[in-house]
């Protein structure tokens, strides 16, 4: 996958991501009961409020650095090293945040509804690998950049 495409793939991540976490500030059972089930009550509200604040401070943090990076064809000297790298970093802390949802979804495997811990372990293990390969290809570009 080229550059600009691995940029473009952890952009629509974290447009994705701010859909979500603002989707979950709005309607938190909407977004979370798939994947933990009965959401009724002010506890479930307040936990899928604050994910959803996550998300949405993950996927904002990401796409304003994302937009600091060049693409590959811009011209020559333009500045690369610090935005890449700024921007690996967010797209890399999303892809913690992912693994560390399909770690607890698995740990918790059989408490959870059949069809919601199928959705959250591909969507989760997908972002997280993809998020892990963009965000090395930051830095990567990053370390590369004089």
């Amino acid at each position: 996958m080229t550059p600009d495409r691995l940029r473009q793939t952890a952009m629509a991540l974290a447009v994705g991501r701010v859909a979500m976490g603002v989707t979950a500030l709005a309607a938190p059972s909407l977004i979370w009961r798939p994947w933990v089930g009965d959401t009724r009550g002010v506890p479930a509200h307040v936990l899928g409020r604050a994910l959803g604040g996550r998300d949405l401070a993950l996927g904002l943090g990401a796409l304003g650095a994302l937009r600091a990076v060049p693409p590959a064809g811009a011209a020559a000297g333009a500045p690369v090293g610090a935005a890449a790298g700024t921007a690996g970093a967010w797209v890399g802390f999303g892809a913690v945040a992912d693994s560390l949802d399909l770690v607890t979804t698995v740990a918790a495997w059989d408490e959870l509804p059949s069809v919601g811990r199928w959705l959250i372990a591909t969507t989760a293990g997908g972002a997280a690998v993809v998020g892990a390969v963009a965000a090395w290809s930051l830095t990567r570009a990053a370390d590369d950049s004089p």
